[in-house]
């Protein structure tokens, strides 16, 4: 990443962080020394070295900002992000769970009308604005400010259960050398052989598979409840905090530590990928996985469910509404062609979910002839279907702790290159907001990424105590589910009805130098909005409780904790617009009608400097 980054002009039309009306011209802009720790030229992000512009315009509080060396590099960082873990198993189980074949329906188009359309909204955003999602969201519609502060609370909280995958994956990848795998069979310590089964636990309530007690009763120690959260589990601890240092050590400094790092990470789980699909192909039963996941089940077109499941599965997989996908195209140089990007982006993350639906669903295939059960009886929700189902299909396969191997490691990749941008998303708000007053303080930029990484492994202690998974499905559930759709809902409102579709369509002129199709201003005015307030309407009308497994429902105090998680970023949002309209100028009504203005024309109209009103507007 990043090799032969080299200090170029500022492009002519693109490098100035703003190009509306009343901002200042890049010619214009003040030069400022550039802080200490960071070098003349250069700026990291998501892991990469990125390249300064000579001359940039810089909004009160924000960082120098520059571009990314190459343009491959901030779309192989864009489908890093978006191809992670809810490829290899949330998809698969969403669609074995929603009918196999017709849940392919609903997802292409929600792909289509919602996933494309938004995706290109906050790259031409974050590439117009050239700030994060923070004062970005505040310059375009002061009255929703809060979704920005909110989208980049909700990107911090799952980056402190997140990582925690990336714990497991790493002691399954340390188990895995070793043969017999110790999830193989039930004569283990931890084993309690009255309910050990060595296949599948024939869908009874009393008895688990060897790898289901390997993951319960080995890995997690787990208790009978979030309310008996037990002692630390000491291996994970440890395992927790390298995986941070694995992640700071991947994007503190970018190429100067590891140069090709995304790169590496983007690429190696297709390589994976594809070498168990062609094992997995030829194993007997394979067919059948195959059908399945392909035969549709078109009652199950008529459950609104099915359709809330397949927008979330595309929100959470491209990161609509997390603020990662602003914060990255903010580097970008002015004219980067982000339509292409977008539609690269989208194809292949869609187009890895459907090949891990081939991967997972030919070895489920294989496990259910192999212990003579139906296919629907196989799969598991959630992390079991990566950390028991699949060490289970190791078992049966011919060398093993190889596959296993590679599997793991393959988990690594995918957790890793997601956690980079929503950890860099917080470390650009951070910079855009307070970068001055950080660097006086804590001189280098890679201390700010320091105190961020810490902050969040403090705080996802309590994932790896001996009840730790409850409150991991707890903060899941009440994270990517509820608090998703909410942002979700108001980012759309804020760009697509009050910043307007002609703002947005101008912006796309003046970056690409033709505006818009047809199709995406569509989306924009309707298919999307509405979508959107639909799922976001069906999700409360049909809200359900948190609960683990089948069996487990958490108690009221839990459910309270989990409102308050949500409500952790959502409050954000009801904040921003009562400061703004509390500190604006006029009656009630004015100054509603000049929240929903930009920043910009606002400032403009008021003869004032663009910069300056934002820095009111932010105080």
């Amino acid at each position: 990443m990043g090799i032969g980054a080299q200090n170029k002009d500022a492009e002519a039309a693109g490098s100035n962080l703003l190009a509306l009306p009343g901002a200042k011209k890049p010619e214009e802009a003040e030069i400022e020394v550039q802080p200490a720790g960071v070098e003349s030229g250069e700026c990291l992000v998501q892991g990469v070295l990125v390249q300064q512009t000579a001359a940039e315009t810089r909004l009160p509080g924000s960082h120098s900002r520059g571009t990314w060396s190459r343009r491959l590099e901030f779309t192989l960082a864009c489908v890093g992000y978006a191809v992670g873990l809810g490829n290899v198993w949330r998809f698969p189980y969403l669609c074995y769970r929603s009918g196999g074949g017709a849940f392919l329906i609903p997802y292409l188009v929600m792909l289509f009308l919602c996933g494309i359309p938004l995706l290109f909204m906050e790259f031409v955003i974050g590439q117009y604005i050239r700030l994060g999602p923070v004062h970005a969201m505040a310059i375009i519609c002061p009255l929703l400010k809060g979704v920005g502060v909110a989208t980049v609370i909700i990107s911090f909280v799952l980056c402190t259960y997140y990582n925690v995958i990336i714990t497991w994956a790493l002691y399954y990848f340390f188990n895995s050398f070793q043969s017999p795998l110790p999830w193989q069979s039930c004569n283990n310590t931890w084993n309690m052989l009255e309910t050990c089964s060595s296949g599948f636990s024939q869908n009874t309530t009393h008895l688990k598979s060897a790898s289901q007690q390997f993951f319960d009763y080995k890995v997690l120690q787990m208790t009978s409840g979030i309310d008996q959260l037990g002692s630390m589990r000491w291996e994970l601890f440890g395992l927790l905090i390298l995986s941070w240092i694995i992640i700071y050590f991947c994007i503190f400094k970018g190429v100067k530590s590891t140069g090709k790092v995304v790169y590496f990470t983007a690429i190696f789980p297709y390589v994976i990928l594809i070498a168990l699909l062609i094992n997995n192909v030829q194993l007997p039963g394979a067919k059948d996985g195959i059908l399945y996941f392909l035969t549709p089940n078109w009652g199950e077109l008529l459950e609104v469910q099915v359709w809330v499941n397949a927008a979330a599965q595309i929100f959470n997989s491209i990161g609509i509404g997390f603020g990662s996908m602003i914060s990255m195209a903010s580097y970008n140089k002015f004219n980067n062609n982000i339509l292409r990007d977008t539609l690269f982006v989208c194809v292949i993350n869609s187009v890895t979910s459907l090949f891990a639906g081939f991967v997972i669903f030919s070895a489920i295939g294989y496990m259910a002839q192999q212990h003579n059960l139906p296919v629907e009886d196989i799969a598991t929700d959630g992390p079991g279907l990566v950390f028991v189902v699949y060490p289970e299909a190791f078992v049966t396969m011919p060398f093993a702790p190889m596959w296993a191997i590679l599997f793991f490691f393959m988990l690594l990749c995918l957790g890793v290159d997601s956690q980079f941008a929503m950890v860099e998303v917080m470390v650009t708000s951070l910079m855009d907001g307070f970068g001055k007053r950080l660097l006086q303080f804590l001189k280098h930029k890679e201390f700010v990424v320091l105190v961020v990484c810490f902050a969040a492994f403090v705080l996802g202690i309590p994932n790896v105590t001996q009840g730790g998974i409850y409150f991991f499905q707890l903060m899941d559930h009440y994270t990517a589910v509820v608090s998703l759709m909410f942002l979700a809902f108001f980012e759309v409102v804020a760009v697509c009805w009050f910043y307007g579709v002609n703002r947005i369509t101008q912006n796309v002129q003046e970056m690409l130098g033709c505006p818009p199709n047809l199709f995406f201003k569509m989306c924009w005015w309707v298919f999307s909005p509405v979508l959107v307030i639909i799922i976001l309407v069906s999700s409360i009308i049909q809200y359900t409780p948190a609960r683990y497994g089948k069996l487990y429902t958490y108690p009221p105090w839990a459910e309270v904790l989990g409102w308050f998680i949500s409500l952790c970023s959502i409050i954000w949002i009801p904040i921003g617009a009562i400061h703004t309209l509390y500190h604006g100028k006029g009656s009630f009504l004015e100054r509603l009608r000049s929240s929903v203005i930009p920043v910009t024309e606002i400032a403009q109209a008021e003869g004032q400097d663009a910069a300056e009103k934002l820095s009111m507007n932010l105080s």
